[in-house]
């Protein structure tokens, strides 16, 4: 017989971690997963029927290659699925009505909602990111703005798929507050 662990060592089984649970979930339970993390029907079902991922970058990658290959109609759908983004309580009053009438124009001109990921940023500078990018990105044609909108959702989906993976609440915003993102 042989020994599964050195003399005075006790061999401890690995505690199956969020990837696994995730690895092993029925794909109806992947997949509503990922539907928080971006409402993209298409881009979820491809995530859940490459499973399992050894790690979490070849999620992310995953996440990245699924990201790349949206049809406009998906990126629609998942625009439509995104809401205004959270800022920080302690934002002004005058910033936020700011900040609505920008809103308000950009989907008078583009017809869905701003998206912007602001992964990485502190807290005190999200509101001037956000109003800067809603500025810059109102001069945009339509079609580039598309362009635009699907690289902050494909940088908010893997920073919401990073937070599931931590077992953590939600820092990557989108204009939506709603689920792990925007």
């Amino acid at each position: 017989m042989t020994p599964t662990h050195l003399p005075g060592r006790v061999a401890i089984p690995a505690l199956p971690t969020v990837l696994d649970a995730f690895n092993i979930a029925p794909a109806d339970e992947a997949r509503t997963l990922l539907l928080t993390c971006l409402r993209s029907l298409r881009w979820a079902d491809r995530i859940t029927a490459h499973r399992p991922y050894p790690d979490a970058p070849a999620l992310l990658a995953a996440s990245d290659e699924a990201a790349y290959d949206l049809t406009p109609a998906d990126l629609s759908e998942a625009l439509a699925g995104e809401t205004l983004t959270t800022l920080p309580d302690e934002t002004y009053d005058i910033a936020h009505m700011a900040l609505d009438a920008a809103h308000a124009a950009y989907e008078a001109k583009f017809g869905h909602a701003f998206v912007i990921c602001l992964e990485g940023l502190k807290p005190d500078e999200a509101l001037d990111h956000v109003l800067a990018g809603i500025r810059s990105r109102l001069t945009n044609d339509p079609e580039e703005e598309r362009v635009v909108a699907w690289e902050e959702l494909r940088q908010l989906a893997k920073a919401r798929l990073l937070e599931v993976l931590r077992g953590a609440g939600n820092r990557a915003t989108s204009p939506n507050g709603a689920a792990p993102g925007k």
